[in-house]
């Protein structure tokens, strides 16, 4: 299957990086605090999630809280993790291709996740928790030290 549009990864991570440094500036979490550590957004980013009318909420509401998610959810991986953006060919959607983030686990093996599947499953799950987000990224890349199970 051909890609219905070329890819433009470049365009892609500086526009998320400019939405999510522009959420934390509205939320009151200052460009360059964000940007040295990616986890002073977090207490900001759940009280807004926290006190956003969600049963309000129309579609267009979801989108963006969606889009600024996703953009938080990636550029916490590239910060904290050394993650990177990646186009993965997909013959599943109209364009034929996705963005995904790709990180090398804690284990040594690289694994891709799109932090568009991370957002949607918490919002599966309300009330949203950004620290569970996060973690279920790190899990799922293998960032986070796993938990030995003692049975």
């Amino acid at each position: 299957m051909t890609r219905a549009s070329e890819p433009d990864l470049q365009g892609w991570i500086e526009e998320g990086r400019r939405n999510i440094v522009d959420v934390a500036d509205m939320l009151g979490v200052a460009p360059e605090i964000y940007t040295r550590d990616p986890m002073s957004l977090i207490p900001a980013l759940q009280a807004y999630v926290s006190r956003a009318p969600l049963n309000e909420f129309e579609q267009s509401d979801w989108i963006t809280l969606h889009s600024d998610l996703m953009s938080y959810v990636a550029d916490y991986l590239i910060q904290k993790h050394g993650a990177q953006w990646k186009v993965a060919d997909d013959p599943s959607v109209p364009r034929g291709y996705r963005y995904v983030i790709e990180a090398t686990g804690r284990d040594g093996v690289t694994r891709r996740i799109d932090p568009a599947d991370v957002v949607r499953t918490e919002f599966s799950n309300l009330p949203i928790e950004i620290p569970r987000m996060l973690a279920s990224a790190e899990l799922t890349l293998r960032l986070a030290a796993q938990v030995e199970d003692d049975a």
